[in-house]
């Protein structure tokens, strides 16, 4: 028989159950390298999956002491909500807690009924909570409000049965972590095999060639710049562009790309892509490599991404693909990354990275080794995936049933 038969449940908004509000307004000119904890949103979200966070932002003591005396701060038991950025991530206080957070970007809910904590924090692991903290009607894009926040609804049941629930999903979600655990130490074993693996190669070649700067490496006509600083708003049937956050895959195709007014990539004919090219992320996440298609010819990109041509009869495209990946290149390109909001490497720099250009057979060698490697750990990361994938399904059944009285 299930829960839902023997215990009256009801379906509530969190506004009936939880006072929710934030913070007082904490100005960034009383931020301090020392005192109280201050959190942002990022530090609710790592405090709801890791349990703990290492913090570089804080308060002064008597500012604390005086947010507390107006009753602002959180205490046991209060649920500390993300607001902006990751939605819904959700911290229960406790005891030993003692810290402030940002208005706004986090919502402190304080029960003023009869509750569990632990089990409104599980519903909001819910994609069915989630999906009214993500998309709530005429939302602000990013933001979970205040007033969204009350009119969102969860089954409740009795006390006692929250408390049932609860120590039966930690008990599960205990055995489900463990094996999230071992899926993702297996998975960085694999990667790491492959990186391994290429670097092996290529610290043999290094030994054996000598290098020179990429721009002599590259075809002479490949000039080694930035794409268009400005693209513009997305126009249908307009010029196919490549964005950093599509280097997702070895080979970028037209799929999925944003496309643009032709007349924003006037004056960026020399990055116009004629397919095959190497394409390097500069900005962001730098040293990220993919291979344009052939059906990316007459395309472009942006300022995040240099084209890399090389001249076939001298170096291999897949050769030199494999090569930015080794950390024979990449340690350069990180080396040379600099910022702090936005990491970036100039092109003086790239243009100078040290390149093997070892005879065409050594290269065609070293691109059958990386693909036999490449394939092996594929078909390990592929499995290890889909372990996570599976652990990920049966942490929502198990959700599902745990707040549809389903969980026996």
């Amino acid at each position: 028989m299930s829960a839902s038969n023997v215990c009256p449940w009801r379906r509530v908004a969190l506004g009936d159950i939880f006072q929710i509000g934030s913070s007082k307004r904490v100005m960034q000119s009383d931020w301090r390298p020392q005192g109280v904890p201050f959190y942002r949103a990022r530090e609710i979200v790592k405090l709801a999956r890791d349990g703990f966070v290492e913090n570089d932002l804080f308060i002064s003591e008597d500012h604390f002491q005086s947010l507390c005396e107006s009753g602002g701060a959180p205490q046991c038991g209060d649920l500390m909500v993300s607001a902006v950025g990751t939605l819904g991530a959700c911290y229960v206080v406790r005891e030993e807690d003692r810290f402030y957070y940002k208005d706004a970007s986090v919502l402190l809910l304080r029960p003023k009924a009869d509750l569990d904590p632990q089990f409104v924090r599980y519903a909001f692991l819910s994609k069915e909570l989630l999906s009214q903290v993500e998309a709530g009607e005429g939302a602000t894009v990013g933001t979970f409000t205040i007033e969204r926040a009350r009119k969102a609804t969860i089954p409740f049941p009795p006390l006692d049965e929250q408390k049932r629930i609860v120590a039966a999903l930690d008990q599960a979600f205990a055995a489900l972590n463990r094996g999230r655990a071992n899926a993702e130490a297996n998975l960085e074993a694999a990667e790491r095999l492959r990186q391994d693996a290429l670097d092996a190669s290529f610290s043999t070649i290094a030994a054996q060639s000598a290098s020179v700067e990429l721009q002599e490496a590259v075809h002479p006509d490949c000039g080694l710049s930035y794409g268009i600083v400005q693209p513009g708003d997305e126009v249908d049937g307009g010029l196919p562009i490549v964005r950093p956050v599509d280097l997702t895959q070895r080979e970028i195709g037209l799929a999925g790309l944003k496309r643009i007014d032709p007349a924003a990539a006037r004056g960026y004919s020399r990055t116009t892509l004629q397919g095959g090219e190497v394409l390097l992320c500069v900005r962001g996440s730098t040293g990220i490599v993919s291979v344009a298609s052939q059906e990316l010819a007459g395309a472009n990109v942006t300022r995040g991404i240099v084209p890399i041509r090389f001249d076939p009869a001298r170096v291999l495209r897949d050769f030199a693909y494999f090569q930015f990946r080794s950390s024979l290149v990449s340690n350069q390109i990180a080396g040379k990354t600099y910022g702090a909001a936005l990491m970036q490497i100039n092109i003086k720099d790239l243009r100078a990275l040290r390149f093997l250009v070892p005879d065409l057979e050594t290269q065609r060698d070293i691109v059958r080794k990386s693909e036999a490697v490449l394939a092996d750990t594929q078909a390990l990361c592929r499995s290890y995936q889909a372990q996570l994938s599976d652990i990920a399904d049966l942490r929502q059944s198990l959700l599902q049933a745990a707040f549809s009285g389903q969980l026996l």
